[in-house]
Order: C-alpha cells, then structure tokens, then sequence
C-alpha cells in the first residue's frame, strides 16, 4: 500500500473503533485532545471521555481508579508529559498493582519539530521499559498503529504505546496482521541486520535499498514490540548476519538499541551498532526532515553504519 497515514490520527480512529465493541472502554486527556485526536473518541462518547486539565499526574491516578473498577481506561498525552511528568503515579498506582491502565504517548521522538526539546521524547521507551510489568510497544505506520491499539486493549496489564505526530510512509495492507511480542521480517538477508523500531523502519528499509547497490544484503526487522522483545528473532539475527544496526528515532541509552544489546551480550556476544540521538536533547527545527538529518536518522548514515560494521566483522 503506497501513501501515507497521520500516526495520532490512525491512533484515535483505533479507539473510536474499539470503543464501539467494548463500552468499558474510557478515555482520559490532559488538555491535549485535539492534538492526540482524542477529540474523535469525545465526539462519539462524550460521557466516556474525562478531560482533566494540565494535570497528567491526576490523570494517571484517575486511570487506575477506572481500572480497579473495572474499566478499561487510556490515558493520552504528550509522550515527554505522560511518561515523564506522571512517572511516579505510572510506577506506584499502574506498573506496581498492574492494573488494566494503557498510556498513549503522542508526540513522540522528534516529531514535534517546533517545540524542541522541552516536547520532544527521546526518553520514554527507556522509562517505560525500565518498569516491571509494562508492554511497551512502538508501531511502524498507520496500519500497524491501529492494530496495536487494539492488541494493547486485549492485554489484561499496563501498557504504553508510542504515537508519533507526522504522516508516516505506510508499509502494510488493510489486512496486516498484528502480533504482540513477534518482530517482523520485513525484508530477508543474509549480511547484516537492520533492527528498527517505529517511524524508523521505513528508514532502515531505504537504507538496505542503498546496501543492495552496494552487494549487501540486508535483513530488516521491525520491532514494534519493544517490551516483551522478541529475542527468538533477535538472536536469529545474530546468529545468521555478521551484526545488528539498531535504528531508533530515541536516546541510544536505554531504548531499542539497549534492548537489543542486552539480549546479545547475554548470549555471548556479536556487534551491535546503535543509530539514534546520541545522548543530547532535541532542538527546534523548520521541518521533521531537518531534524531526521541532525541526528544521523537517515538512510544514508544507517547504511554507513552497516558498511562500518562490516568492515570490522
């Protein structure tokens, strides 16, 4: 399927679907309903949709509130508010008690440009996946965003979903199936693996487009499952390629590329190369694109960084 498809926007669609089917589903927001279109489920269910004001913390407490009475409760927010603003309320009254509480983290990474860095979130999947408890998924388009919202609502626990704020190349049919826990194969090799996760992965595609050129052969994995990982996949990949180049559009501590280091080194060892923010914040830019290009999350670099580690294998 070619074009492309507003993540936040295929984000509130899955709710309003799901809350369709299942009336115990309720939505919480924190002033910022229109723009983590939360505001689509309100129309529909206004009596099921609680807007609680700049006040993430009480949101979250809120949310387990509905969950110790039997509801399915979401709460949405800006990824850098929801799992950082309200980590305590997330550690104490969600992840610890694990209650049936799911947390929309919109905006996340880069993607919103103008704000820089006091709205951008290169930490979250590092906070999240640090928690016991939590699933922490990050979808790659707009048809794997729906059908990982409504895998996370099936999931009796806390769950955390990232939710990016662009239009994303879409990378699946209408008839995509998702699978919690299970990474995806997106493109076979034999040379080198290019591990991604979310928006990241049409990248790392490009990117192995460009190796082909150069006579590599790139394996493409989308992880959108960063929590549980699929390690079974992970170590396949280490096993049959020369290395993994992790590719993440987040910290390069304590996300995906963590995430696949720890499996490997457990395991007795291979490269593994991690592409994404080097440790520093954000910034504002004039475009997503520019700031895609500052922080190296380009074809271009992630083929670099594959040639490089095959060089050294």
């Amino acid at each position: 399927m070619a074009g492309k498809l507003e993540m936040r926007e295929c984000y509130g669609q899955a709710l309003v679907e799901a809350g369709r089917e299942n009336e115990r589903i309720v939505l919480l927001e924190a002033d910022l309903r229109k723009s983590t279109m939360g505001e689509l489920f309100r129309q529909e269910f206004p009596e099921r949709l609680f807007e609680v004001g700049i006040a993430e913390q009480n949101m979250i407490g809120m949310a387990a509130g509905f969950a110790l009475t039997g509801w399915i409760a979401v709460a949405s927010s800006f990824a850098v508010f929801a799992s950082g603003r309200a980590f305590e309320q997330i550690r104490q009254s969600v992840a610890l008690p694990r209650l049936n509480v799911k947390i929309g983290g919109s905006s996340a990474g880069l993607t919103d440009t103008g704000d820089g860095a006091t709205h951008q979130s290169i930490a979250d999947l590092a906070i999240m996946r640090a928690l016991p408890n939590m699933t922490v998924l990050s979808p790659a388009d707009g048809i794997e965003m729906k059908g990982a919202v409504k895998a996370m609502l099936e999931v009796d626990g806390p769950v955390y979903i990232r939710v990016g704020r662009i239009a994303a190349p879409t990378l699946y049919d209408e008839d995509y199936k998702f699978e919690l826990g299970k990474i995806v194969v997106m493109r076979p090799g034999k040379d080198v693996t290019l591990a991604a996760t979310g928006t990241m992965v049409h990248v790392a595609l490009e990117a192995a487009e460009l190796l082909a050129k150069d006579g590599i052969d790139a394996r493409v994995l989308n992880v959108h499952t960063i929590k549980p990982l699929d390690e079974e996949a992970i170590l396949a990949a280490a096993r049959e390629t020369a290395g993994i180049v992790t590719v993440e559009e987040h910290n390069i501590i304590g996300g995906l590329g963590s995430a696949v280091a720890e499996v490997v080194s457990a395991a007795g060892g291979g490269p593994v190369v991690r592409v994404g923010v080097e440790d520093v914040f954000g910034q504002s830019a004039n475009s997503y694109e520019e700031l895609l290009a500052a922080y190296g999350l380009t074809p271009a670099n992630v083929r670099a960084k594959a040639q490089s580690l095959l060089q050294r294998a």
